[in-house]
């Protein structure tokens, strides 16, 4: 037995030898091999991946952190205050390079923090940094998580500190890199090291931004509530506590719905953290009342519609990722689709209803209680090449074509129109409405948070509100055979080598082609015919007053232009929604020919492309009763006669 034994181990490799090495003896004497466990071999990429391994990786990474920290902490010292106190102006410019306005004084007075009331003074540390008071300067975890978003390029948002942000407005430029908030974070620990926490809440309060050209609390308490900062309740001080966030959204005074629920539910925040921190009595918490701010006063220089085109051109930067810190700071160059001569002939045609020496005025009509808002766009590309606010920015400072308080009325049913055929070629079964609509409408780029929606009687009246620049962009989307379309009015913003990441203005599909070629034929018949009779070209339309009578409104569009035009009714020193004077339809149509004769005057007529299979249903289709029928009425744009739609 021993030599076949004695042969086998001789075949065997060195390393099965060494697994059956060793022997060891029996109850029984006889003489066994011990056996041992052969070791799993790790191959490949798990070699570097035992448990041992990971820990002394972490460890040496934790190390280097730790060094390069520390390399950083020293290298890194407390800058010089930045250059925002010495602000540019920023400059816009017509689409022909023409200047069109200069923005960028800065409204501010530094003022110490014993002016500032304790009361007020807490909200702010309720409203940004509870632990401000404890903390050494910086939350981690915030910094680490701002840094991932902006690596990620999913925004900027990264819970900083009362500290941090101090350093951002004073030390630091309000670029989002991963470089400036390393520094950010590193100088922050410094600041609160070397400075009471007493100068870090002033620094804070007196470079914050406040909208309204408003740096510091002392200008904000002046822009807001006219008042010296002395002055400030609690109720005003937790309003700019929550305004500093969001200012141009949380600006009572051009807020959205949207914006003021907004803006009242940071400042209910605000004071209960100030209850629950001890800082404020909760009955006397009870007993406050939301504190409306002074109506604004806008900044010399912007008279006219170029305050009014400014204010536009802003909310879309903003909209597009470019903080309000960083246009304030000014150094902007930003160029607007705004065609000059389209813009003078736009306001030319609205001052025949507004203007009290308005040619095309009506004996009696109250014009001095009617406000009027107009875009004009061309929906090939989405850009806006004029655009009516009001009057004069000055004057009046709420953006008339770009608030969206007063009903669509009417003007809405194209989208109702829409949300049926979307929903039958999806299922062929009735929609519910106000879903089906309320999806439609938010694809098409509506607001649809407000009550208008809510129900189908609402819907059917369209009681949504809606502003002149949104239902261009809506009536575009058809225009477009239902590619969305959202109006753009910044075609460039540079400032040195920076330039800003602009959104295109003509997006993915909003509704099937079918179905926006269907809503154009549709608006090819009743107002849109006598709007081509007017004009001499196919053209679409559709006129309607709302069913408040606030609101009177006519949107044309041929294939080169859209022109969303309506007439509000306002009370001149309320600023209170009231109803028109003159309740028909006819008044704003009359501006929307004379404007688009004008503008249209040069360019071939051209007609449009529907399609073969795009037929308008003969009825209203189930669910979404009201739907008016259309019957006959279509214009091939040649018939001289100068109709235009009658009073509804």
């Amino acid at each position: 037995m021993t030599g076949p034994r004695t042969a086998l181990r001789a075949r065997r490799s060195p390393e099965q030898a060494e697994v059956c090495e060793g022997t060891r003896t029996d109850d029984t004497g006889r003489s066994r091999r011990r056996k041992r466990k052969r070791p799993v071999r790790r191959t490949g990429i798990r070699r570097f991946f035992t448990w041992r391994k990971v820990l002394a990786y972490a460890a040496a990474l934790l190390v280097l952190s730790i060094g390069a920290f520390t390399v950083l902490y020293y290298a890194i010292d407390i800058p010089r205050a930045n250059a925002q106190a010495k602000a540019q102006s920023n400059v816009y410019k017509f689409s022909d390079g023409t200047v069109l306005a200069r923005t960028g004084e800065i409204n501010r007075e530094t003022v110490p923090i014993s002016r500032v009331p304790k009361e007020v003074q807490r909200a702010f540390v309720a409203a940004e940094n509870k632990s401000f008071y404890q903390d050494s300067g910086v939350y981690p975890m915030g910094v680490l998580r701002g840094m991932v978003n902006t690596v990620s390029g999913k925004g900027t948002q990264g819970g900083s500190t009362i500290t941090q942000q101090y350093v951002k407005n004073y030390y630091l430029s309000q670029e989002q890199t991963v470089t400036r908030k390393i520094k950010e974070l590193v100088i922050s620990l410094k600041v609160d090291q070397r400075n009471s926490k007493d100068d870090i809440l002033a620094g804070y309060l007196n470079t914050s931004y406040f909208g309204r050209v408003a740096y510091g609390i002392q200008a904000a308490a002046r822009a807001y509530y006219g008042k010296e900062v002395g002055g400030l309740t609690v109720e005003e001080g937790a309003y700019l506590a929550a305004l500093v966030q969001a200012p141009s959204q949380y600006d009572w005074a051009v807020a959205s719905a949207k914006g003021k629920r907004m803006v009242r539910q940071r400042w209910n925040y605000v004071l209960n953290n100030m209850v629950d921190m001890g800082w404020l009595d909760r009955a006397e918490r009870q007993r406050m009342h939301f504190p409306v701010p002074v109506a604004p006063k806008p900044a010399p220089g912007l008279g006219g519609q170029a305050g009014y085109l400014v204010d536009a051109a802003r909310n879309e930067l903003i909209a597009s990722g470019v903080s309000e810190q960083e246009l304030a700071a000014g150094g902007w160059t930003i160029t607007l689709s705004i065609d000059r001569a389209r813009q003078r002939a736009l306001e030319r045609s609205m001052a025949r209803a507004l203007e009290p020496s308005g040619a095309g005025r009506k004996p009696g009509a109250d014009s001095k209680n009617t406000q009027g808002g107009a875009v004009s766009l061309d929906p090939r590309n989405g850009r806006v090449l004029a655009l009516y606010g009001g009057r004069d920015y000055t004057r009046h400072y709420v953006n008339n074509a770009t608030r969206g308080d007063y009903q669509a009325g009417p003007v809405f049913e194209p989208v109702t129109l829409a949300a049926a055929l979307e929903e039958k070629r999806r299922a062929a079964t009735a929609p519910d409405a106000p879903p089906a609509v309320r999806r439609t409408a938010e694809a098409l780029g509506m607001d649809t948070e407000g009550e208008g929606f809510r129900s189908r009687e609402s819907v059917r009246l369209g009681l949504m509100g809606a502003s002149p620049l949104r239902m261009a962009g809506v009536y575009a989307s058809f225009d477009r055979h239902g590619k969305r379309v959202t109006p753009s009015l910044v075609v460039s913003a540079e400032r040195g080598d920076e330039k800003a990441d602009l959104p295109e203005a003509v997006g993915g599909r909003a509704v099937d082609r079918t179905t926006a070629d269907a809503v154009t034929s549709s608006l090819l018949e009743d107002d849109g015919a006598t709007a081509a009779r007017a004009l001499r070209r196919p053209a679409a339309g559709k006129a309607g007053v709302s069913d408040d009578k606030k609101a009177s409104w006519f949107i044309g569009y041929t294939p080169e232009l859209v022109t969303s035009m309506a007439l509000f009714g306002e009370n001149a020193k309320t600023r209170k929604q009231i109803r028109l004077a003159d309740t028909g339809t006819g008044r704003v149509f009359s501006l929307w020919r004379a404007y688009s004769e004008e503008v249209l005057r040069s360019t071939p007529a051209s007609g449009f492309d529907t399609g073969a299979g795009s037929v308008v249903p003969p009825t209203p289709l189930p669910g979404l009763t009201g739907l008016p029928r259309r019957e006959g009425g279509g214009g091939d744009g040649q018939d001289e006669k100068q109709g235009r739609p009658a009073a509804q």
